[in-house]
């Protein structure tokens, strides 16, 4: 018998149709679940910066405090899917909140490493226990995904606000995470992280009536082996290159223009035109919607960072494209993670999420590497050209394997 998958799921003759924030957010337990989630997902944005602070101002030295999130980087890309796979067959309470507290312990052990002096090598060991920190954007999906089983419309406007939130929380959790080490001590940025995370992770998994059952016993094949998931994961990491590239060629840009300061918030521009475009695009109805043309208006967005520093030569319009150019990232993501609840093993929904993540988080760092190494040999205007490839590269992987649109048409 054909296994079913999200996107196999009976819909009702009579199925609602009502799309909408609030009607999302009448559906009884929604708000609860949503508020613990994003104050679990607050920190996330956190850990990164206040790990380099701390560990930078302790030892002197940026290189130890960027291997050191690498590494951290890394493991939770390996842990990612197999904590996604217990989750679906345990539950979120019985699996998240435990993983949770020995991701929390290990920030706390990264602190004290930190704070007393330890051997360096204390440092990787400690912060590879973050790697056990659940994926909290996952784990509400799964829930939207649960809640509004029959419903595509307002499914996809559940999608977009978490891609929408996402995008505030990585605008804001850095920003928290530099006030508070900067105003307090160099440790409050990760302890106040991770007094977050778990808060938050207590409220969000309190609320079990919202919860999807577990299976214990899955009878879907894995994700990687469902039709069309493998181009999504190449998608998915080539977008992380975009993103990781972005982020390293524009802080180069801004220090070679003498305003390495203003690099954070010239990024937080561009998460802040993901977030609106997130909450308008969710706004909308997805039929008609291709994933393959939001990858070439990525692909074309992405060159007006490029056009403002190669050409203008400003800050303010660098500024300016990046808001712009940051207005393709949400309908981008929201349409992809669409396709991968619809083609996912109904069972495995937070295994295959998650392994979208992996793709990110390995693009990232790719695209991490690449900027960095064209601002260096080439220069920091040359080096936008480097997201640029990488849009493209996800755009042509979408258009030589088809991969379709919200319908998973071809």
């Amino acid at each position: 018998m054909p296994q079913q998958t999200a996107e196999d799921r009976q819909i009702p003759p009579t199925a609602r149709h009502t799309t909408g924030y609030r009607y999302l957010f009448a559906l009884p337990g929604a708000r609860r679940f949503t508020a613990g989630n994003l104050l679990a997902r607050l920190p996330i944005g956190m850990f990164s910066v206040s790990a380099v602070v701390m560990i930078a101002g302790s030892r002197g030295s940026y290189a130890l405090a960027g291997a050191v999130t690498a590494t951290g980087l890394a493991a939770t890309a390996v842990a990612g899917p197999l904590l996604a796979r217990l989750v679906d067959r345990h539950g979120q309470a019985r699996v998240a909140l435990p993983a949770t507290v020995v991701s929390v312990l290990g920030s706390l052990a990264l602190l004290l490493c930190v704070r007393y002096d330890a051997p360096g090598w204390s440092l990787f060991a400690a912060y590879a226990g973050t790697a056990a920190t659940p994926n909290i954007g996952g784990l509400s999906r799964a829930r939207w995904a649960h809640l509004l089983r029959g419903e595509p419309g307002a499914l996809h406007t559940a999608n977009a606000f978490e891609q929408a939130a996402d995008e505030l929380c990585f605008m804001l959790g850095p920003a928290l995470a530099s006030f508070l080490t900067g105003a307090f001590f160099p440790e409050a940025g990760t302890l106040a992280a991770a007094v977050l995370l778990l808060a938050g992770m207590l409220l969000f998994t309190a609320q079990r009536a919202t919860e999807p059952p577990p299976t214990p016993r899955s009878q879907g094949p894995s994700p990687l082996r469902s039709p069309g998931i493998p181009p999504l994961l190449v998608c998915f990491a080539a977008t992380g290159a975009v993103f990781g590239s972005m982020e390293v060629v524009t802080i180069a840009y801004a220090d070679a223009q003498g305003h390495r300061a203003a690099a954070g918030a010239v990024l937080a521009l561009q998460a802040a035109g993901s977030c609106a475009a997130g909450l308008a695009f969710g706004a909308r109805k997805p039929e008609g919607v291709r994933f393959s043309w939001c990858l070439a208006a990525m692909a074309a967005l992405m060159t007006l960072p490029w056009a403002a520093a190669g050409l203008a030569g400003s800050l303010w319009a660098l500024a300016a494209a990046l808001l712009v150019a940051g207005m393709a990232t949400a309908p981008t993501m929201v349409t992809a993670m669409t396709l991968v609840q619809k083609r996912t093993p109904a069972d495995r929904l937070n295994e295959g999420m998650s392994l979208m993540v992996t793709g990110l988080l390995t693009g990232i760092a790719a695209g991490s590497a690449a900027g960095g190494w064209a601002a260096e040999h080439l220069s920091p205007a040359s080096a936008y050209a480097v997201p640029v490839a990488a849009a493209t590269l996800a755009l042509g992987v979408a258009s030589l394997t088809r991969t379709g649109g919200v319908r998973g048409t071809p």
